[in-house]
């Protein structure tokens, strides 16, 4: 009997939980719900969006059933999502979006997964004012962490007889970050010659998609671009009522429905439960029980093949009655099969499972930066003379002023295109001449005695070519 942390969450969250463990019932999966709690609800009751202790009880336990949870918009408790994703390392969102019977959808024929790092990212939320009118966000990409999730890829690729997986990027103009998420995309592909492999351009993959989503099989993304294009993928099959979803690390998983809270519906029993049954499913196929998450499957499939759905699919049916229905299903097929005891004799002859191959992904160490030298500073400034550039030492000592930016767009050297200035700008200098640490503190001591308010710096250091930051950032 496996034992699963149960997260009932807020609205409607309770009305398709309940919908999974009758299910759970009728089929007899050996599995024991712990439940606990987490959302607004909770927040609103104990103080805490996420107690600990329901943190201890995913540990413990190293699977979870999550059901939606509401996250407060510009203000309020952190999302629940978010915090449980950092907390527990789950590095990669699996999000399959595949088309389902009886559903009438554009396509006919969708069957991609998106696999989206789930850990870096803007999702870090690093966020600055740096001048009254100006917000900063950084984005993150590790070396580490594109390795862990395009390992994961490809592993999910093979176990799941997947026959292509894609990268998708912005590399062209994010030429670090997503230039990096690339190159280890390349570098890993080349231990799976098998795999056919892709890469494409994030908005190039948007069009793509609502033109021939076919063509794709399995998608590897970044962080933020992977939330936008998996809402996007659901959107082919039917909507977010119809989308799974896992949250995996290395040793712990969360498996949850997408959708929201929808607490103006909640308690009218109207609810469709089928996201919250096919990431059910997902998490019985994660823990080896695949025999009980096929019949599940095959069940729910012939609900829908038989036309009964909920009323955001244009149907009748509240989810309780949609929940018998599949229960019906269920006591139709143990009427002319052996059920459980195939169930149980099938999945005791299993190899092992998806999270045990996950464990055998091990990034690669740090690489130390120690032959790295200083090639120059970003030096970020608020400046209102918005009419005249900022009055800053064009060369001193050992740097020299090659560049600034307003906005992102180039400014200096002449000429100064017409655009729209703010009151922030990045103030780019390169070393003349080897420096050190205390070279910079000696030449941010001097535009701080022009009274230049600067709120950051970036040190840039190099590996080889001084240019490379130029080109990086398109200023070539």
């Amino acid at each position: 009997m496996k034992k699963i942390t149960l997260i009932k969450g807020d609205g409607i969250g309770k009305e398709i939980s309940q919908s999974v463990i009758d299910i759970f019932n009728a089929i007899k999966v050996p599995v024991e719900f712990e439940e606990k709690f987490a959302g607004l609800e909770c927040f609103e009751k104990f103080g805490t969006a996420l107690p600990q202790d329901t943190l201890d009880s995913i540990k413990r336990n190293k699977i979870a059933l999550k059901g939606p949870t509401t996250t407060p918009i510009g203000g309020g408790h952190k999302s629940v999502n978010v915090t449980i994703r950092k907390s527990l390392e789950l590095f990669a969102n699996l999000r399959p979006s595949k088309t389902l019977p009886g559903i009438n959808t554009r396509f006919g024929n969708v069957d991609i997964v998106v696999i989206r790092e789930n850990i870096e990212d803007t999702y870090g939320a690093i966020e600055h004012m740096q001048t009254p009118d100006v917000a900063q966000t950084l984005r993150i990409i590790t070396y580490q962490g594109s390795y862990m999730i395009h390992s994961f890829a490809f592993q999910y690729a093979i176990k799941n007889n997947r026959k292509k997986v894609t990268c998708v990027h912005k590399a062209n103009i994010q030429k670090m970050s997503d230039g990096l998420f690339l190159k280890t995309f390349k570098e890993i592909s080349q231990n799976y010659p098998y795999i056919k492999t892709e890469d494409i351009i994030v908005d190039n993959l948007c069009m793509q998609l609502v033109t021939n989503p076919e063509r794709f099989d399995v998608l590897v993304l970044p962080n933020i671009f992977g939330d936008i294009v998996s809402d996007l993928c659901a959107g082919l099959v039917g909507g977010l009522g119809v989308a799974p979803s896992a949250n995996i690390g290395r040793n712990i998983a969360v498996f949850e429905p997408v959708h929201g809270s929808a607490p103006d519906i909640a308690g009218k029993n109207i609810a469709n439960p089928t996201a919250f049954i096919l990431s059910s499913i997902m998490m019985l196929k994660y823990i080896g029980l695949d025999s009980y998450a096929k019949i599940i499957e095959q069940t729910l499939f012939n609900t829908l093949k038989n036309g009964i759905f909920t009323k955001d699919l244009q149907g009748n049916y509240s989810t309780s009655e949609f929940t018998q229905n599949i229960i019906k299903e269920i006591n139709d097929l143990s009427k002319t099969t052996k059920l459980i005891d195939d169930c149980l004799i099938s999945d005791n002859q299993l190899t092992k499972s998806m999270n045990e191959e996950i464990e055998s992904i091990n990034p690669p160490k740090n690489t130390p930066s120690n032959d790295w030298n200083i090639a120059g500073l970003d030096v970020f400034i608020e400046w209102n003379d918005i009419d005249n550039l900022p009055e800053i030492p064009k060369n001193y000592k050992k740097f020299e002023l090659k560049m600034i930016s307003n906005r992102g767009t180039k400014i200096y050297p002449p000429p100064i295109p017409e655009i729209l200035m703010v009151n922030w700008y990045r103030c780019r200098y390169i070393s003349t001449q080897p420096v050190n640490y205390q070279d910079v503190l000696e030449f941010l001591s001097v535009i701080t005695e022009k009274n230049i308010k600067w709120m950051h710096i970036e040190v840039l250091r190099k590996y080889n070519d001084i240019e490379m930051f130029s080109k990086a950032q398109g200023e070539d």
